[in-house]
């Protein structure tokens, strides 16, 4: 018998690829999605599938999946700050309502259940790299207080599910991705300057430029998410790429591979909150998982520019 998982924000960039890892390793998929910020052209390639199921669900309302289920993956939610500023109310339920109802789901099929957490539960962060074990600087009413409050009790519900109920969990801490499928109007720092420097435009860098980010490809982000998925580890754990980069920086390499000599460099005011440094500590991913990135940003920028060319030509 096939093993069976049901992986939710399954149109959007992170969850997509994760249908496609998963089927590749010989599993039944059942997609998930409201479709709020998701794109079935992401998934329509399995839809062919006899292997591939796909339910057009919002998560915050009572899940039902039919027979057995070995595996649930919840990567639904608005994950970019234009997406979780326009829809505070439903990032909230999607992490809290949301997560209710599928640990409630995995504890009755006796299933394994994967959360995405983020890097955004440190906040802005006062410590840098980030272990697993710094409890963040987060405001939570603030602007991006609904994500980050919204991820913070999504780990806290999980642990006490685990915890009281027996749940088997795991908690992965998601440092910031990128790779084809994200969307062009997106709002992050990578999606927006690929979008502006092809067309020409003028590409954004807010405040200074000087704030870091750390930038894993996408292949890398899945392979982590399986080997935790595989594992006995139950606390939570961080997936990213720890070569850290201020933003200016990664613009400058976006222009200088797109090479539109219309696009030039503004600066605007920084965002409310906007982490000055971002950079994961990977000990345990690399020492518990065996896991470390290998895809380096150069590789993983040309593979990204590819598919921006395609969608905006």
């Amino acid at each position: 018998m096939k093993k069976k998982i049901l992986i939710t924000g399954a149109s959007g960039f992170l969850g997509s690829h994760l249908c496609d890892r998963m089927i590749d390793e010989g599993m039944a998929v059942i997609g998930m999605d409201n479709l709020i910020t998701g794109d079935l052209a992401n998934i329509e390639h399995h839809f062919s599938n006899e292997n591939f199921s796909f339910y057009h669900h919002d998560v915050s309302k009572f899940v039902h999946v039919p027979g057995e289920l070995d595996y649930i993956l919840h990567f639904a939610s608005p994950a970019s700050p234009i997406d979780y500023l326009k829809m505070p109310i439903q990032t909230l339920k999607v992490g809290s309502l949301g997560t209710h109802n599928l640990l409630g789901l995995a504890r009755v099929k006796n299933a394994r259940m994967l959360i995405a957490s983020t890097s955004e539960v440190y906040g802005d962060p006062l410590v840098n790299p980030q272990p697993e074990e710094y409890w963040g600087n987060v405001n939570p009413i603030g602007p991006r207080g609904v994500y980050d409050e919204a991820k913070r009790f999504q780990e806290a519900m999980t642990m006490a599910y685990h915890n009281y109920h027996g749940v088997d969990t795991r908690i992965i801490r998601i440092f910031n991705t990128f790779g084809p499928r994200m969307r062009v109007n997106d709002g992050r720092a990578l999606p927006a300057f690929f979008s502006q420097a092809i067309r020409g435009e003028e590409v954004t860098v807010f405040g200074d430029g000087s704030q870091t980010r750390s930038f894993c490809y996408v292949d890398d982000l899945v392979e982590g998410v399986f080997k935790l998925l595989m594992s006995e580890y139950t606390l939570p754990i961080n997936i990213g790429n720890p070569d850290e980069i201020s933003i200016l920086d990664v613009a400058e390499e976006v222009m200088a591979i797109v090479n539109n000599p219309d696009a030039k460099i503004i600066f605007k005011g920084l965002p409310k909150d906007d982490p000055k440094v971002r950079r994961p500590d990977i000990t345990k991913a690399k020492t518990l998982l065996d896991w470390n990135p290998k895809v380096v940003r150069s590789e993983g920028l040309q593979l990204t520019y590819e598919y921006f060319l395609k969608k905006l030509n």
